[in-house]
């Protein structure tokens, strides 16, 4: 696997409700194939047995590409399928406590909106930060948008990678960089 930050350069969050009928492992295949360095399997809706279902066929496209693998906010489902890396938000288990369970060669990211998080985020054991929501978005309705300033204030507060999370598509990515 490359290092950490290179595998950051194009980090690619799923969301079924674009599939249309389409299998999210052939798409996550495509967005791996246009570019995609990191690839976080996000399901909010599914029940654990198809989250683990779902996840280890999206593991096996991102092996075969060499593409690390993270799952988004379940333990159990990382335990389950033994991905490459977790990240967790602000109101999931504590970034100790998942560090802990994951041990010291896993991937750990950790969302964050303003310096506090980050700091205690990398405090805590976080290996990179998902900073955002950057801009609005069909995903997460409730969430409040982080600005480009805080974006950087975070961004020089800790000495992990950061990356921009949220809304992000090809007509607004350059105003995230």
């Amino acid at each position: 696997m490359k290092d950490l930050k290179s595998s950051l350069l194009l980090y690619a969050v799923t969301d079924r409700y674009w599939l249309n009928g389409r299998k999210l492992k052939d798409d996550v295949e495509k967005a791996i194939l246009g570019g995609a360095t990191m690839i976080q399997l996000r399901e909010k809706n599914l029940s654990t047995e198809d989250f683990i279902k779902e996840a280890l066929e999206i593991k096996e496209v991102c092996k075969k590409y060499d593409i690390p693998f993270i799952i988004n906010d379940s333990l159990e489902v990382f335990l389950a399928v033994d991905a490459d890396g977790i990240h967790v938000g602000q109101n999931d288990l504590s970034a100790d406590i998942v560090r802990k369970k994951i041990g010291p060669n896993k991937i750990l990211g950790v969302s964050a909106e303003t310096v506090s998080e980050a700091l205690l985020a990398e405090k805590m054991g976080a290996d990179y930060l998902g900073v955002g929501t950057i801009f609005s978005t069909s995903t997460k309705l409730d969430a409040i948008n982080v600005t480009k300033e805080e974006l950087a204030r975070i961004s020089y507060s800790v000495n992990i990678p950061v990356v921009a999370i949220g809304g992000i598509t090809l007509d607004n990515i350059k105003e995230a960089a």
